[in-house]
């Protein structure tokens, strides 16, 4: 699985390189993102702007990320579009996740 992070501020910014998040690529998924939070990031940023399909395992595994992070640290998903939004909103997703459309617009509303 493709996936490329950076520094910006606080916060680890975790860009997926991948078209597809399926069961494929959901426990890869969930295992790097996990690493991210054993080597100390609490406020992560993942960045779905490429991504253009998504299935229900790989929202489970975003589920579960986000139950690691806790009350410890954040978990925005940015980005989001097409059927990959339209499956957060079916699922009702969009209101148990911290959404935006941008890492710019993430970033500043948590600072706000």
């Amino acid at each position: 699985m493709k996936l490329s992070t950076h520094t910006q501020g606080e916060f680890t910014v975790a860009v997926i390189g991948e078209t597809r998040m399926d069961a494929a690529v959901a426990p890869e998924l969930k295992q790097q993102i996990a690493q991210l939070l054993d080597d100390g990031a609490t406020r992560i940023v993942l960045d779905l702007s490429a991504v253009t399909f998504m299935d229900s395992s790989s929202l489970g595994a975003l589920v579960s990320l986000l139950k690691m992070v806790g009350n410890r640290g954040d978990l925005i998903i940015v980005g989001a579009k097409g059927i990959v939004a339209d499956l957060f909103k079916l699922t009702r997703m969009d209101r148990v996740f911290r959404m935006a459309d941008s890492v710019d617009a993430a970033l500043g509303a948590v600072a706000a």
